[in-house]
């Protein structure tokens, strides 16, 4: 049997640069590599976006969202399957199998949760429940690796203990997605996993599409000359020596990061042919040459893809995922007792 890589990005807004260099452009690397021998399934968790504002129409956000694979790079083949969550009712269908194999507990323990409830007098109970859908959207097609941040690992662990629970008291009906740190292996591509891309006004913060300062951010439609611009307007510092030093230094050290990952040269590679440089200008107008050049090339290869491609690919892609997801819910709901 093929095993399963399984991601998905919410398409409440479109992407950063930090969103792109850091998860999107990894992802299709890694399904690019490993199609041949593996299920890759990219899904638009569209039901997990409604849990908060959605910027612009929901269904044309899915479409952008999936045609910016295809512009950084991703080969489809028999093997890649495009699918949205909603268009996959056994996901709804499991995630109240599993709410009632949960507990309130584990779920007020959420790091996640209590980030986004707090000061709040109330939330919505999608987000309060979000990580049980999750564990719906992995254990439906036995996913073994889930390329996400490490903000998510708590939640992978929620499925695998909801996993191993059920498994306990009904049947061996669910794989165990890989451990966090099998997880991370997994994913490792080099010498730039784990870089976070940084807020280019504030880099003592990771880059963020909800912060209102425009300058603050690279987004995926910024016009390249303007892209540039912001880089060439990034805060730095006075000590006027360039080295890697994310602490005293984050606003070089960010623009370093930047460079390696626009140009995919190792982080080491680019920290040693800028050490000891005392020309901030210069490094800036390096980084922006590379932010501009990969942006235009980005965008013209994302004006070639027409939404009907997209949406041939979904309707392929969602035959296949109900029929894998429906199986699978149909044995758990045999061991519950429901069928």
């Amino acid at each position: 049997m093929k095993s399963t890589i399984l991601t998905g990005i919410r398409a409440n807004s479109e992407l950063t640069l930090g969103n792109f260099l850091g998860a999107l452009l990894p992802m299709v690397r890694l399904a690019n590599t490993h199609s041949a021998d593996s299920h890759i399934n990219i899904f638009v968790p569209d039901l997990h976006s409604i849990i908060s504002a959605v910027d612009g129409e929901l269904q044309q956000n899915v479409i952008k969202s999936l045609k910016n694979y295809l512009a950084a790079g991703l080969t489809v083949n028999k093997n890649i399957h495009f699918y949205r969550q909603s268009r996959v009712p056994a996901h709804s269908e499991l995630c109240w199998i599993l709410n009632c194999v949960a507990s309130m507990g584990e779920l007020n323990r959420m790091t996640q949760y209590k980030d986004k409830s707090e000061g709040k007098d109330s939330v919505n109970v999608g987000i309060f429940d979000y990580p049980v859908l999750m564990a719906a959207d992995i254990l439906l097609y036995d996913a073994k690796y889930i390329p996400v941040g490490e903000d998510q690992f708590q939640h992978l662990e929620l499925t695998r203990r909801l996993a191993e629970r059920f498994n306990r008291k009904y049947n061996e009906i669910f794989t165990l997605p890989a451990e966090p740190k099998a997880q991370i292996e997994f994913m490792s591509t080099g010498g730039n996993d784990g870089i976070r891309i940084r807020d280019l006004q504030n880099p003592e913060k990771k880059m963020s599409k909800s912060n209102p300062a425009p300058n603050s951010k690279i987004m995926l439609s910024d016009e390249p000359t303007v892209a540039a611009k912001k880089i060439m307007s990034a805060t730095t510092d006075s000590l006027g020596k360039i080295q890697y030093d994310m602490f005293n230094q984050p606003g070089i050290s960010n623009l370093l990061q930047i460079e390696a990952l626009t140009t995919d040269t190792p982080l080491q590679d680019v920290i040693s042919t800028w050490a000891g440089e005392t020309h901030y200008g210069d490094l800036k107008q390096k980084v922006a040459e590379s932010v501009r050049v990969l942006l235009e090339d980005f965008q013209t290869k994302l004006a070639e893809i027409s939404d009907q491609q997209i949406l041939d690919l979904l309707e392929s892609g969602e035959i296949y995922a109900n029929e894998v997801a429906n199986q699978k819910l149909h044995e758990a709901q045999v061991a519950f007792g429901l069928r």
